[in-house]
């Protein structure tokens, strides 16, 4: 039982690692904004088409943005959640994801 543990926890520092380099991307206004967002929860690119820009309407922009940042952070979290969860066979261990 003790070597599973180590197991699990060498599996588990190794995931961490992983998802440290993972990413994910996530848009809104069919592509107008694009983020990419790592599976540390940073946003690593935000992307922004010159035609989603207006002097005239720049409350959208911000929600355009707003929407796709969060998005990828909900994509990174699902992300990170279903990676760990695939470690540990779904059990839910307190202090991971």
């Amino acid at each position: 039982m003790i070597k599973q543990a180590q197991q699990l926890q060498k599996n588990m520092a190794k995931m961490q690692e992983e998802l440290e380099s993972a990413t994910v991307e996530a848009t809104s206004g069919g592509g107008a904004v694009k983020v990419v967002v790592s599976g540390k929860l940073t946003l690593e690119s935000l992307t922004i088409d010159p035609e989603a820009v207006s002097p005239d309407d720049v409350e959208m922009l911000q929600d355009l943005v707003l929407t796709a940042v969060n998005d990828g952070i909900d994509k990174a979290q699902e992300m990170a959640s279903s990676r760990m969860s695939a470690l540990t066979g779904g059990l839910k261990i307190p202090g991971l994801m």
